[in-house]
């Protein structure tokens, strides 16, 4: 009497919802940061693990963090020309920010 092993097939990441997305991440030593991430930077971070090619096409708009980083870089740079009196610059820093965040709510 032989008893035959399933193989339990693992399903495809981009069907794992976040929460089983983690608990592959943290089976894997060289990532940090699981709980940090959101689904799509846990299912690159993990192909990027297992050495599997992202053939999906990259798309222009950068994550709504990365833009973030830029609206409070920029607006460091326009409180130090608003100090400075340069009035054209606070402009242009204040129109720029005005874009990335018109971009953060497309993005989203």
């Amino acid at each position: 009497m032989s008893k035959k092993k399933k193989e339990t097939k693992e399903k495809p990441l981009g069907k794992m919802t976040a929460k089983e997305l983690r608990e592959v991440g943290k089976q894997i030593p060289e990532m940090t940061g699981v709980y940090g991430m959101n689904k799509p930077e846990l299912i690159s971070a993990i192909k990027k693990a297992r050495g599997i090619v992202d053939d999906s096409p990259k798309t222009k708009d950068d994550s709504v963090r990365e833009i973030k980083k830029k609206i409070k870089g920029l607006k460091t740079e326009r409180e130090t020309a608003l100090s400075e009196n340069d009035a054209k610059m606070a402009a242009i820093y204040r129109r720029r920010i005005t874009r990335l965040k018109k971009k953060t709510r497309r993005a989203a």
